[in-house]
């Protein structure tokens, strides 16, 4: 299976917070680096955050702070901690490799941050 599942959206009001986790293939995790992305109500996908084979964190300047990526290597997993939620992070957020290959785009999870 090619997608990946994404889940741990919801409905949240602005100041919370939630998890988002994103179930990958060992082979996935040990061989690319990992990236969380979202698509904001009739804007593009962007770029959110990534994390490095070797463990080495990067952030869109938006969320730099408040997000947390990370990954559970033994139930190859990736996490999107999101704190500190605002109203503009509302957005479907996906799970894929850095850079994005098509072939794994899932259907993405909801975020919703009420003001």
């Amino acid at each position: 299976q090619a997608q990946l599942v994404e889940s741990g959206g919801g409905l949240v009001q602005a100041g919370g917070s939630l998890r988002l986790s994103c179930g990958a293939s060992k082979r996935l995790f040990s061989t690319n680096t990992m990236a969380w992305y979202r698509q904001p109500p009739n804007k593009q996908r962007e770029l959110v955050a990534t994390l490095t084979r070797g463990g080495f964190e990067k952030y869109a300047d938006s969320v730099k702070g408040r997000f947390t990526i990370s990954r559970d290597v033994a139930n190859n997993t990736l996490y999107l901690q999101m704190d500190t939620l605002k109203p503009e992070d509302t957005a479907v957020y996906y799970c894929n490799v850095n850079p994005p290959n098509g072939w794994y785009w899932g259907q993405g999870t909801q975020v919703t941050v009420s003001s």
